[in-house]
This record gives structure tokens, C-alpha cells and sequence, in this order.
């Protein structure tokens, strides 16, 4: 863990501690195959790996909102079933008083025997008033757990490290990668984009293309991704590369290939039939200096992103020395 800077956290320590120990051989196996391909174990790759081959707490929880689930569908179910029975027997109570009181004419009852049969259908219908808003009562209930629910399963969404759309890492899993390399002092470069004209897509073609476009662009950069590289979807039509090992002049060659792939790239609007294949990207790259802080080093690529955009867009920031 010191030599990989890795932070000392309860989850950090089972994660190595089940490596050096190689209980779990397909875990060593997959930090092994890390290593090689990043030269470290990143703080993102730990969380992942951890999550794929460790988290038996999350299956906890899942199984703890499963059971939650049933015990409040199998008590609904049961007042259900009780306030159907219930209504069943008011009616057949109903039925019955409704039938001796047509007999009024009949048979002549008595004003006594009369009000008796309507004192019994004001005390049912009284049970079944109780039982209906004590129904309702659950039901009000359990949409509010079932509210909760939802709002736990949202932030446990929000706490993962994958973009839903394209499959790339997201903003999360970049912060945590920027840092953890920062920390361990290894020479990376950074590497900005986003789509050129994006709001013309949506606005043209509908959000359904917009989607389309991105998850084409992801698929790019997630193609790129190779020999430690990984990419990220940091929001809307913004992406960022982090590139260990490889200085500016590298860094910029491997986005000078993907501009070029990505202007090679069409794709069809499935709704209109048109194919799409004027897709454009700008980059900004640039290379850690080894003394600036994080927000320094994106503010300073962001930079040379926005010069490609001024310049004419389609293009990468620094021009080639």
C-alpha cells in the first residue's frame, strides 16, 4: 500500500490484505493484470476491483432492499386480502338487511326490529370504514418507503464509478484517478475533449441521436484506452484521457489519432434515416509538470481547449513543436 500510495481505509487494507494472503486467486489475478498495464494499482482500480470481488456489505444492502420489499408487498397483501374479506362480508351483511327491510310492506316489521337492522348496518359499515383507512394508512406508507427506497438506490447510482451512457469511467472515478496519480509521483499527461457542436445534434436530430452521439464518441475513447490509458465522460459532451508514462509530445500523437477517428466516424439516425458523419472533436493536452495542483493542471489543459475551439474547432491544442 506505501508503495503504490495507497490511502489506509478499512475497505483498502481487506482489498491488499486479500491479495498478499491469494485467498481469492481470480482477485490477484486481476490486480496483477493492473500493475501490469498501469504500472500501479490506482485508487479507482482498487474500488472497482473491490466491488466486483469484495463487497459482500453492498449484497448486504441489496439484500436488505429485497427483503424490505417483500415484507411490505407480503403486509400489503394481507390488508388487502382482510379489507376485501371485510367488504365481502358487508356486502353479503348488505344483501341480508336490505332483503328484511323490503319486508317492512310485507310483513309489517316493527319500528324496534326496524332500527335494530339499521343500528347493525351503521356498526359495519363503521368496521368497515376502520379497516378501509387503516388500508390507506399502509398504502401511505409504503410509498413513502418505497420513496426512500428510491433515493437510496439514486445516491448509491451516484457513488459508483461508471457513466450509465457510455460505459466510461465518470467524474467521480477521474477526480479519484487524478489524485492517486498526483500522489504517486509518476510522470502522466492529461488529455480534454468534447464534441464539436454538440447542441446542434439535439437540436437538429432530437436527444435520442444526441445519445447516440456520445455513446459512438465513448466507444472511441474507450477503444484508445489501451496500456494503462483510461478515459472518462466528466459531463455532457466533456471527456477527459489520463495517459501515465507518456509526456506531451506522446500524449498529444495519441490525440491527434483520435480526432482523426473521430472524424471517420457516421452514424445513422435511425428516426429519419439520415447518416450523420460531420462529427467533429477538439482537444486540449498537456503534461504534469510534477508541482502543480489538480485544479491547476485542468484549468490549464481546459485552456488549450478552449484555444482549438477558437481557432476553428476540429483541432489539437498545443500545435506540434
Amino acid at each position: 500500500m506505501i508503495k503504490y500510495q495507497i490511502p489506509t481505509t478499512p475497505d483498502n487494507y481487506h482489498f491488499w490484505y486479500s491479495y498478499v494472503s491469494a485467498s481469492m486467486p481470480e482477485l490477484n489475478e486481476a490486480i496483477d493484470q493492473a500493475i501490469k498495464q498501469q504500472g500501479t494499482c490506482s485508487l479507482v482500480t482498487c474500488e472497482r476491483l473491490y466491488q466486483q470481488y469484495l463487497a459482500a456489505e453492498d449484497e448486504q444492502q441489496m439484500e436488505a432492499v429485497k427483503l424490505n420489499l417483500s415484507a411490505m408487498a407480503n403486509e400489503l397483501g394481507h390488508s388487502m386480502q382482510d379489507a376485501i374479506s371485510e367488504t365481502g362480508q358487508f356486502q353479503q351483511m348488505l344483501d341480508k338487511s336490505v332483503g328484511r327491510l323490503s319486508q317492512i310492506d310485507d310483513e309489517g316489521l316493527s319500528f324496534d326490529e326496524t332500527m335494530g337492522i339499521l343500528r347493525e348496518l351503521v356498526r359495519e359499515s363503521r368496521d368497515l370504514r376502520l379497516s378501509t383507512a387503516h388500508f390507506h394508512e399502509q398504502l401511505n406508507h409504503a410509498q413513502q418507503e418505497i420513496k426512500e427506497l428510491r433515493e437510496a438506490l439514486n445516491e448509491t447510482r451516484k457513488l459508483a464509478t461508471e457513466d450509465a451512457l457510455t460505459h466510461l469511467l465518470n467524474r467521480r472515478a477521474f477526480d479519484l484517478e487524478l489524485t492517486g496519480l498526483m500522489h504517486s509521483k509518476q510522470p502522466f499527461s492529461l488529455i480534454l475533449t468534447d464534441i464539436d457542436h454538440f447542441k446542434r445534434f439535439n437540436d437538429e436530430y432530437g436527444h435520442l441521436l444526441g445519445d447516440q452521439v456520445l455513446r459512438a464518441f465513448g466507444k472511441r475513447l474507450r477503444d484508445a484506452s489501451k496500456e494503462g490509458v483510461s478515459a472518462y465522460r466528466l459531463g455532457g459532451e466533456e471527456f477527459a484521457l489520463l495517459v501515465p508514462y507518456r509526456n506531451l509530445a506522446l500524449a498529444r500523437q495519441m490525440a491527434e489519432s483520435l480526432r482523426r477517428a473521430i472524424e471517420r466516424m457516421s452514424i445513422l439516425d435511425r428516426k429519419s434515416g439520415r447518416r450523420i458523419d460531420h462529427i467533429t472533436a477538439s482537444f486540449g493536452v498537456g503534461e504534469y509538470n510534477g508541482q502543480e495542483s489538480s485544479d491547476n493542471l485542468v484549468g490549464r489543459v481546459d485552456m488549450l481547449l478552449y484555444k482549438a475551439k477558437e481557432l476553428g474547432r476540429n483541432r489539437v491544442m498545443p500545435l506540434p513543436t
